[in-house]
């Protein structure tokens, strides 16, 4: 394939894994509700921030290196899966303490959901990305398949740009979409339920790749 065609079958699938249900787009989704639009589309940055290391880690060797090393990939599931699980756990917390208490304002009070300036809504929504091992893991695939070690430099850099460019489309687009003054007074109703969702996404993913690092260390001790 010439450089043209793989930068467009870079960009294709990308894009769809981007519409794929998942932590990025739950945090993305819960927060631009929940918060409004400024704090979604700092969140859109900083997750796509995160997209362009994982993809600049893939291209340089780096995320292989630490994927073929078992003892740093371990670390990194653990923080990713940790991570995530409070993130979903907070968020749970806070639809309990909704049902609890419907009158009150707690919600807005967990320390897990608020968000209270544009750096802290960056850095949740780059932690979210960079930590996540299945990032890692989707990106080294995704560059090693498709992008030849031949590759020229400028192709590579046009890679780099393509990937983060179509991150922030997405997310932007969605954190805009969701923070319209009409979408946001319906969203308002069931925003508990949007909480919960994306609670329990995050609960899942975090708890399935903290049970799978641990499967992975008994097996090597066993070993």
């Amino acid at each position: 394939m010439n450089e043209s065609t793989i930068l467009l079958t870079l960009a294709s699938i990308h894009f769809i894994a981007l519409m794929s249900p998942g932590p990025d787009f739950a945090l993305v989704v819960q927060n631009a509700t929940r918060h409004g639009r400024q704090t979604g589309l700092y969140i859109a940055l900083g997750l796509s921030v995160g997209i362009l290391l994982h993809s600049l880690f893939s291209l340089t060797g780096v995320s292989y290196l630490v994927h073929q090393h078992p003892l740093l990939y371990s670390v990194l599931q653990l923080l990713g899966g940790s991570y995530l699980l409070y993130l979903g756990i907070g968020a749970l917390r806070g639809v309990i303490a909704t049902i609890k208490n419907p009158l009150s304002d707690q919600p807005s009070k967990n320390s897990n959901l608020v968000i209270s300036n544009k750096r802290q809504a960056f850095t949740k929504g780059f932690a979210t990305n960079i930590l996540n091992p299945k990032a890692l893991v989707f990106f080294v695939s995704l560059m090693s398949s498709l992008v030849p070690v031949g590759m020229s430099v400028t192709g590579k850099g046009i890679a780099l740009v393509i990937l983060f460019g179509l991150s922030l489309l997405w997310f932007s687009s969605l954190a805009w979409m969701l923070s319209t003054q009409r979408l946001q007074t319906r969203l308002q109703q069931t925003g508990i339920y949007i909480d919960g969702l994306c609670g329990v996404v995050f609960t899942l993913v975090g708890s399935s790749i903290l049970v799978q690092t641990f499967r992975s260390f008994l097996d090597n001790s066993l070993i």
